[in-house]
C-alpha cells in the first residue's frame, strides 16, 4: 500500500494504531495525519509492523521533510547521503517480509545526539578539536538503539562540549527553536528537541547533566525526561563510582513515545556498577495516573529566590490549576535548605565533571580552541580540594534527604523548567533576567539542578506559550526509582491540557 493511500484509509490506519495496544496510539478517522511525519513513533512503528507503510516510504518522507526545513531549524547534522539512507530502508523492508523484526524502531530514522559515539557516523561535541573524529563502535546507550531496529541517519547538534543550554557552536552554528528559529532551541539536546518539534525525527535520544533534556523539551513544546540516576547506563569509560550526574535520557512528541524509547535505552550492564538493577514494566502496564488526590508540592520560584522572566509562574500556576479542577491537591511548598548552600555546591561538583579535559586545556594549540565557559570550567576544578568535594557531597546527600522528606506529604514536586523564555540564538546566553546580573554562563538555569543533584527522576511537561507564542514547560519530580510513577503522571497531565497539540508554523527553506 502507498503512503498516501495508507494515510488516506481509516481502515489501514486503524489497524496499525490498534498496535501498540494503548488508547494514545489510537486515533479517530477525523484524526487521521495526512503524512507520515506526523504519525507519533509509536504509531509509526505499528505502521511499519503490519506493514501499512513501508520503511523505505517513511525514510523518503522524513528526508523530504528534513531537507525542506533543516537548513532553517539546523537541528540535525553528519547525515548520511539519502541513497544510503534508502538503500538501509529497503533493507529494513527486506527483513520484515521474511519475518525478520528487530523491534519497535525497526525502520525508524534516527538522529543520535552529537555527545555520543555511532559507529560510521563522526562526533564533533561541536567542537573543532574534536570534528571529523569518527568511532568504531557504538556507546552503549546508543547500541540499544541499533538493535531495536533504527536507521541513524546523522546527529543532533550540541552546544560545544554540551555546556550551556544554548544549541551553538563553531563548528555548525545554532540551532532553532521548533517554534521560531530566530530563537535557541535550548541545549543541551537542543537538535534532538528541535527535531521532534519539527516533525524531523519520530522520537529523540539526548543527555542531562544541568537540564539539558527537560530545558530543550520546554523550548521545544516537546516532552523530555531525566531518569533515576543509574536507570539509563553511562558511556562506561573513566569513572564509573564518583561523578554519578549526567544521564542519557528519552525526548518524544508525547509521553508515550518517550516511555517507550526509554525501554530501549533502560536496563542494567554489568560494566556499569551503579545502574539500578530493578526492571522497568512494559509499557502495557503503565497507566494515566487517577488525578483525584494526587498531591502536588509546588516549589515555584523557591519562594521568590530564583529569578524569573516575567509569565513563566503564571503559565505554570495556570496548568496547576488545570490539574488541580481534575482533582489533583497543589500546594505551595519550599525545601527546608539554604538554596544558596546548593548552587555553592553545584558549581563545586559541575566544575569537578570538567578536570577530564585537562589535557585539552594544557596543550597551547587545543586550549585555544575552547570556548571561554569550558575553560572557566576547568579553571576552576583545579581550585577544588579533596575537603570541597567531600563537603560537597555531604550538602548534596542533605538535599537529597530534605527532598525525600517532602515526598512523605506530596506525590511529586513542580518546578518550572526554565527561568527565561526561549532568547535569540545569537545570544550565547542570559547575562540578566528582570535585571539582576547572572554572574555565571549557567545561573540562569539553576532552577534545573536540584532534581540532577538529588538524582530523582524529572519529566518535562509543557504548559503553554507567553503572547509572543514561545514555549514553556513544567518540571515534575518524583522519589529515587519511582520512573514509573512520574511519567503515569505526566500521561494524565497529558490528558487533561492540550499545550502538545499546538504545532508550530514551520519555515521552508527557500
Amino acid at each position: 500500500m502507498k503512503r498516501r493511500e495508507f494515510l488516506g484509509s481509516a481502515t489501514g490506519l486503524g489497524m496499525a494504531l490498534a498496535y501498540p495496544a494503548s488508547g494514545a496510539s489510537r486515533l479517530a478517522p477525523s484524526q487521521v495525519p495526512t503524512d507520515v511525519v506526523d504519525l507519533s513513533a509509536s504509531q509509526l512503528s505499528a505502521a511499519i509492523r503490519l506493514r501499512q507503510v513501508s520503511c523505505a516510504e517513511v525514510m523518503r518522507a522524513y528526508l523530504a521533510h528534513i531537507h525542506r526545513h533543516n537548513p532553517v531549524y539546523n537541528a540535525i547534522v553528519s547525515m548520511a547521503e539519502d541513497d544510503t539512507l534508502i538503500a538501509a530502508a529497503e533493507r529494513a523492508d527486506e527483513a520484515l517480509a521474511r519475518g525478520n523484526y528487530a523491534g519497535w524502531m525497526h525502520g525508524m530514522p534516527h538522529a543520535v545526539k552529537d555527545l555520543a559515539d555511532v559507529a560510521g557516523f563522526p562526533t564533533s561535541q561541536g567542537s573543532p578539536i574534536h570534528a571529523g573524529t569518527m568511532p568504531e563502535t557504538d556507546r552503549l546507550m546508543i547500541g540499544r538503539i541499533r538493535q531495536a531496529g533504527a536507521i541513524f541517519i546523522g546527529k543532533t547538534n550540541v552546544p560545544e562540549f554540551g555546556m550551556g543550554s544554548q544549541s551553538y557552536n563553531p563548528v555548525f552554528g545554532a540551532t532553532g527553536s521548533a517554534y521560531d528559529p530566530a530563537l535557541t532551541a535550548g541545549g543541551s539536546s537542543g537538535g534532538a528537541a528541535s527535531g521532534l518539534g519539527t516533525h524531523m525525527l519520530p522520537v529523540a535520544d539526548g543527555s542531562d547533566l544541568m537540564g539539558s533534556l527537560r530545558n530543550p523539551g520546554a523550548f521545544n513544546n516537546v516532552i523530555g525526561f531525566r531518569p533515576t540516576q543509574g536507570r539509563v547506563p553511562g558511556s562506561g569509560d573513566g569513572d564509573l563510582f564518583y561523578q554519578q550526574m549526567s544521564t542519557g535520557g528519552p525526548l518524544g512528541r508525547n509521553t508515550e513515545d518517550t516511555i517507550r524509547l526509554l525501554h530501549t535505552l533502560a536496563g542494567p550492564d554489568p560494566r556499569q556498577p551503579l545502574t539500578l538493577r530493578d526492571e522497568l514494566q512494559p509499557f502495557d502496564r503503565f497507566r494515566a495516573r487517577d488525578l483525584q488526590g494526587l498531591k502536588i508540592g509546588w516549589m515555584g520560584s523557591y519562594g521568590g529566590y530564583l529569578e524569573m522572566e516575567s509569565g513563566i509562574l503564571e503559565l505554570c500556576e495556570a496548568s496547576l490549576g488545570t490539574l488541580a479542577s481534575a482533582g489533583a491537591v497543589v500546594e505551595l511548598c519550599r525545601p527546608a535548605y539554604d538554596m544558596d548552600r546548593l548552587w555553592r555546591i553545584w558549581l563545586t561538583l559541575r566544575h569537578w565533571t570538567r578536570h577530564g579535559t585537562m589535557d585539552l586545556y594544557e596543550d597551547p594549540e587545543t586550549r585555544r580552541l575552547l570556548k571561554p565557559e569550558a575553560i572557566w570550567e576547568i579553571e576552576g576544578s583545579l581550585d577544588a580540594s579533596a575537603a570541597d568535594i567531600y563537603e560537597a557531597g555531604v550538602a548534596r546527600a542533605d538535599w537529597f534527604r530534605t527532598l525525600h522528606g517532602l515526598f512523605d506529604q506530596y506525590d511529586v514536586l513542580a518546578l518550572p523548567t526554565a527561568q527565561v523564555f526561549p532568547f535569540s540564538k545569537e545570544t550565547h546566553w542570559p547575562e540578566s533576567i528582570n535585571g539582576v546580573a547572572m554572574d555565571t554562563y549557567h545561573r540562569w538555569m539553576e532552577v534545573v539542578i536540584g532534581g540532577t543533584l538529588a538524582g530523582l527522576p524529572v519529566v518535562n511537561v509543557p504548559v503553554g506559550f507567553d503572547e509572543r507564542g514561545r514555549p514553556m514547560g513544567m518540571q515534575l519530580m518524583g522519589p529515587f526509582g519511582e520512573d514509573q510513577s512520574v511519567l503515569e503522571v505526566a500521561m494524565a497531565y497529558e490528558q487533561v491540557t492540550d499545550h502538545l497539540e499546538r504545532r508550530p508554523e514551520l519555515v521552508a527553506a527557500p
